[in-house]
């Protein structure tokens, strides 16, 4: 286990650095800037800026200031210490710089605002998918053939082909505009979440369904759910404790990409309901060329995933102990 934790963390370590160098690369690699506007700043005034922000040095320069512990200046380099500052910090430090658009707050204020916003909307959209999905494709799998089983396949697919912004602009179109039985944007209460919700899981649900499906009638052609059954067992008895835990096990293992995909769908989710989350911050600052912002969401993301996919490692070793986990590594 040791040995397992620790390649899995000098390979976050490699893959977060590989992230970072490639993200700051595009960031700088487009066109226009942060201080870009409709109006444009006085010429002294944007060289200011760009001086307070290091953003006149060479990019090499600024790579080596955003992502590690020393004060790049015009003495050369030196490690912080004392009262030694600097505008943009080191990132694999866990300063994540300030923010060229929120000129009040750092980045690290702003993502500590909006994330909790984001990580809820995502959790109960992933607690949703699979009280749904888990359910319906247990119910398939025992119903294979029947008319419930063929208004699944229907229903997945759906679920599946449809956007998440599409299915969001319809509920939200349906259920607040046309009948305003929910607020139409916002957060705060428990019916600034149902929309919301509905849209983000909709998609999971269908996936989640379709696993469990697979999962379950592959399960029951095995040898030792036969012999349960030959036995006697009850049907719900060997459902719960022969049919389960091999049927869910490709349900676990995707659900490392699902958390993925979760966080990466909420951006646009956000927009629609005007959620303050951090999808919200980050579609901003790429509009807007704020930098900072934009790679500290990207951070966050990633280190998100990584942390994910090491739960749902431990969680299939732990029902499976056939699952080595040094041969997952």
């Amino acid at each position: 286990m040791k040995r397992f934790l620790l390649r899995r963390l000098l390979w976050f370590f490699l893959t977060l650095l590989a992230v970072i160098t490639v993200a700051f690369a595009l960031m700088r690699g487009v066109r226009g800037g942060p201080f870009d506007g409709e109006r444009p700043l006085p010429p002294a005034i944007e060289k200011n800026l760009r001086a307070r922000y290091h953003l006149d040095w060479p990019l090499w320069k600024q790579y080596l200031q955003y992502t590690g512990p020393l004060n790049l200046d015009e003495h050369g380099p030196q490690w912080l210490g004392g009262d030694g500052t600097r505008p943009l910090g080191g990132v694999l430090t866990g300063d994540l710089g300030p923010s060229f658009r929120y000129r009040d707050f750092s980045v690290n204020d702003i993502l500590a605002q909006s994330l909790p916003i984001s990580m809820q909307l995502g959790v109960l959209a992933l607690c949703l998918a699979l009280l749904i999905g888990v359910p319906a494709g247990i119910a398939s799998a025992l119903a294979r053939g029947g008319s419930f089983d063929a208004l699944l396949r229907v229903s997945t697919s759906l679920g599946i082909a449809v956007p998440g912004f599409v299915l969001g602009s319809v509920l939200l179109y349906l259920f607040s505009l046309r009948h305003p039985l929910l607020p139409v944007a916002g957060y705060g209460t428990w019916r600034h979440w149902v929309l919301p919700t509905l849209a983000l899981a909709a998609p999971f649900a269908a996936y989640a369904a379709r696993l469990t499906r697979a999962g379950v009638l592959e399960t029951i052609a095995l040898d030792h759910v036969r012999t349960a059954r030959a036995k006697g067992l009850p049907e719900s008895l060997v459902i719960r404790r022969h049919v389960l835990r091999g049927a869910l096990l490709p349900l676990l293992a995707w659900l490392g990409p699902a958390a993925a995909g979760i966080l990466t769908g909420s951006l646009v989710i956000e927009r629609i309901f005007a959620i303050p989350g951090t999808g919200t911050h980050f579609v901003n600052s790429a509009l807007n060329r704020d930098y900072t912002l934009a790679m500290g969401v990207t951070i966050v993301y990633t280190t998100l995933v990584y942390a994910f996919n090491l739960l749902v490692d431990l969680a299939s070793a732990a029902i499976d102990p056939r699952i080595r986990l040094e041969e997952s590594a």
